[in-house]
């Protein structure tokens, strides 16, 4: 077994990081401190706890043009971009500050004489936060500062590409004065990632990951009666209904599509277009992502990045291949983007595409988008819920009744209208399917992270 490993830059191929990975015994002394430091945390008053995670978040922004350049070595997000996680991150983290206040505040049913009577939000204790590489600091902020908010203690694994993010999350907090082993970052194999998740000491796992990283969650979770939030993949949806503004759809559509090189789970990598619209809409969709910049990340001037590494835009460009060899029809020429080898990858925009190919059908997390003609709502609705995920979905409408009627039918955790590939911290971020189950962000993001504890009071 490896004792280390590397996070390679996608950028040039540079090592960003070497890090031996945590041992047997420092995950015992991490879990045996998490309990530690939890006790006591739990005890202080809510309104000093979120004094503190408003200091952690604000450190993270007095440092946002160090971590901007990390997080693009790491992974590869433009430099133009990257600082825009780090002020997300300030957003949700504060969002969920907050809402802490009336999310853990007790329960009370109507008052009985001789009685007082409430549930409390209790803390779970140890949570472990499993982060990915795509958005580090964004998923890991939906988990982390509300556990800690909650008077839970959290361990922090960050995917092998992007190290630097768990030890500044971890440096943050010191920073803000958390007390010693309240939040610490882990560089956890697979093997020590499940015996952390299968030890006692551990009261619940937030994972965000691909779909076979949460049955692996789950199943190091099978033998013991602990929850697990999964965030998992997504094949994301759009219908561009005939009422759509055109230029304005095309225009949001590619971004989100396209942007971080096509690699997040909500982005859209599926277009329904109603006939009336399609060949306008596609035109014009097209010459948006012929403005693309492909290039070193490093440069202000690139609006689209590598993918994180050679293996992805080998399976991502294998996945165009397979459709354009089945009757797919590619509208961008790769050409004027330049010959830059793997992981640079230039977008494609398929059309003749249908449901019998993999790339309208499985994640791609790259920058292709297949887009179909549609004769009406319920043809769309038709192809949007033919998916085993359901993390979002777009409906592109001047007529809200209808996108609330079409939204209610879709199998998705989030609908929007007009918009895409956003998260909004007052509104709960989950999925369905294969999409994942739980719940972050919003009040309900505290529910998974804490217990209820009733108190039922019989006065003398």
């Amino acid at each position: 077994m490896t004792q280390s490993f590397r996070a390679i830059s996608p950028a040039d191929g540079s090592v960003v990081a070497e890090r031996a990975f945590t041992t047997t015994a420092e995950l015992d002394r991490a879990l045996d401190g998490a309990r530690e430091a939890q006790r006591a945390w739990a005890r202080l008053p809510l309104a000093e706890r979120l004094a503190r995670l408003d200091a952690l978040i604000a450190w993270v922004g007095e440092h946002e043009q160090t971590l901007a350049q990390e997080l693009t070595a790491q992974m590869g997000r433009p430099i133009r971009y990257a600082p825009g996680e780090l002020a997300g991150f300030a957003d949700r983290g504060r969002t969920m500050l907050e809402l802490a206040p009336e999310a853990l505040a007790d329960l009370r049913p109507p008052e009985q004489a001789g009685y007082t009577r409430f549930v409390r939000r209790a803390p779970l204790g140890v949570v472990l936060v499993m982060a990915p590489w795509n958005y580090p600091w964004l998923t890991s902020v939906n988990a982390v500062i509300p556990a800690l908010a909650a008077g839970n203690a959290v361990l922090l694994k960050h995917a092998r590409q992007t190290p630097l993010v768990a030890e500044r999350f971890a440096e943050a907090g010191r920073e803000a004065g958390l007390p010693e082993g309240l939040l610490t970052a882990l560089h956890l194999d697979h093997d020590l990632a499940a015996r952390a998740i299968s030890d006692a000491r551990l009261d619940y796992v937030a994972f965000t990951g691909s779909v076979e990283g949460g049955h692996a969650v789950r199943a190091a979770a099978a033998k013991r009666f602990i929850a697990t939030g999964l965030e998992l993949g997504g094949k994301d949806p759009a219908y561009v209904r005939a009422d759509a503004d055109l230029a304005v759809s095309a225009e949001n559509l590619v971004d989100g599509a396209f942007f971080n090189s096509g690699q997040s789970c909500c982005g859209i990598e599926r277009i329904y277009v109603h006939e009336s619209l399609f060949d306008g809409f596609v035109e014009a969709f097209a010459e948006h992502v012929r403005a693309y910049v492909l290039g070193d990340p490093r440069d202000p001037e690139t609006t689209l990045g590598p993918l994180v590494r050679v293996s992805a835009a080998q399976a991502v460009r294998a996945q165009t291949e397979a459709a354009i060899a089945a009757g797919a029809r590619p509208l961008i020429d790769a050409a004027p983007f330049g010959d830059r080898p793997l992981p640079y990858l230039a977008p494609q925009v398929l059309v003749d595409v249908d449901h019998s190919m993999e790339v309208m059908r499985e994640e791609t997390f790259g920058p292709v988008v297949g887009i179909m003609s549609v004769a009406d709502d319920e043809a769309a609705l038709t192809r949007m819920n033919d998916s085993r995920y359901g993390l979002t979905a777009s409906i592109w409408t001047r007529d809200e009744d209808v996108a609330l009627s079409l939204g209610r039918r879709l199998e998705t955790g989030t609908v929007f209208m007009n918009r895409c590939d956003y998260l909004d911290p007052y509104l709960a971020w989950t999925g369905v399917k294969d999409s994942g189950r739980g719940a972050t962000l919003s009040r309900l993001g505290y529910e998974g992270l804490t217990r209820p504890q009733s108190f039922h009071l019989r006065l003398s």
